[in-house]
């Protein structure tokens, strides 16, 4: 028999619903402008006419991104730091995790406490920066280099800049959540610590692991600030990520990223750069949106897993 809904639970569920759909139009809203704005007529764009549907129609925008060389290649470098960049991050973000999880470890409660540290207090920008220019002269140094700019900033970026606490802490927690009667079971049979580590803990921890690698997938791709630094104190914009191309593209044929249009700015050429960026915009988002929903199933289960001790 179905229960009567009392009055105070249906009031909640109505502004819930309605809270959940407003948030949701509110994430999507962004997305659909931009598609917009990418077809719509320069003129309806440079006049402010775009809200929702397009405004005409125009497909310039799109071939022009389509056919630039240039916008490629920096898919091509976000794509390698992405790929390769979430790779070396899963690498040593598990077998890290695996080592804190154990008890056995001399110093466990120390190497925990430094971990955890850093998340309470960072180092800040400049030594953060000097940090990353140390980095590249070490890189250098070990190809036999004496300068940063002879080695290609992408591995820099690879390298130095893959650390990250909460998501080797998300898997530690995983680890930790691991009946310690499988892993001893394994151990009987013979098995050796890489062998309970990727037969035991890795496939036991599956959807902490995906989410943590999304985490870190959606950072290197969407990494704008540290790329643009690294790359351009060494000269170095044939390295540049998409999102720093875009950045770079906005800046010099929109006035998007400044406050105000000069009097003697020209409109069309203005409407014309805008239509770009959103294609450009657009473009950059496809990976992320044909990845996620193959992911999304273990976001939530893994963060719990991840994010709760028992």
């Amino acid at each position: 028999m179905k229960r009567k809904m009392e009055i105070s639970e249906l009031i909640f569920k109505i502004i819930a619903y309605v809270f959940l759909i407003v948030f949701a139009v509110m994430c999507v809203y962004p997305l659909i402008f931009a598609l917009s704005s990418m077809f719509s007529s320069y003129d309806a764009l440079g006049e402010g006419k775009v809200i929702l549907w397009p405004v005409g129609f125009q497909s310039t925008a799109m071939k022009f991104v389509l056919s630039s060389g240039r916008f490629w290649i920096m898919y091509a470098n976000t794509l390698f730091v992405t790929f390769v960049g979430t790779i070396w991050c899963m690498v040593y973000s598990i077998l890290g995790a695996y080592a804190l999880s154990k008890k056995r470890l001399m110093g466990r409660h120390g190497w925990n406490f430094f971990l955890v540290f850093t998340m309470w207090f960072s180092a800040g920008i400049v030594p953060t920066f000097i940090n990353y220019q140390q980095t590249g002269q070490v890189m250098a140094a070990l190809v036999g280099q004496s300068d940063a700019s002879a080695i290609d900033m992408k591995w820099l970026i690879v390298i130095a800049m893959g650390m990250n606490a909460t998501n080797i802490i998300l898997l530690r927690n995983s680890f930790e959540g691991v009946p310690s009667e499988i892993e001893e079971a394994a151990r009987i049979d013979g098995a050796t610590e890489l062998q309970v580590l990727f037969n035991v803990y890795i496939p036991m921890s599956k959807a902490t692991i995906a989410t943590v690698a999304l985490f870190f997938g959606i950072s290197r791709w969407n990494g704008y600030f540290w790329a643009y630094k690294v790359t351009n104190d060494v000269g170095q914009n044939y390295s540049w990520p998409v999102q720093v191309y875009i950045r770079d593209f906005m800046e010099k044929n929109t006035s998007l990223t400044s406050s105000f249009v000069s009097e003697e700015a020209d409109v069309a050429n203005e409407a014309v750069g805008t239509a770009v960026t959103y294609a450009l915009v657009v473009f950059s988002m496809i990976p992320i949106l044909i990845i996620y929903p193959f992911i999304q199933k273990y976001f939530a289960k893994g963060v719990n897993m991840g994010g709760v001790k028992e």
